[in-house]
């Protein structure tokens, strides 16, 4: 898709794809599939995540 602006010098060019040709199991597998890319990235925000929420509750301990 090109479209030219009058206030615009040159075309933007656009992709769309069509949301409706992917399903909802194909989207859920390639999902999947990207975030065993990112596996040490998700170790570590759970593991800050865990170590957050204890901090937390150690605090609430100690402040009651």
């Amino acid at each position: 898709m090109e479209q030219t602006i009058e206030n615009f010098d040159g075309t933007k060019i656009v992709n769309i794809e069509e949301t409706g040709s992917m399903g909802d199991v194909q989207a859920g597998i390639e999902f999947i599939y990207h975030m065993r890319e990112h596996i040490l990235d998700v170790g570590v925000a759970t593991i800050y995540l865990f170590a957050c929420y204890t901090l937390y509750l150690w605090l609430k301990k100690k402040i009651k």
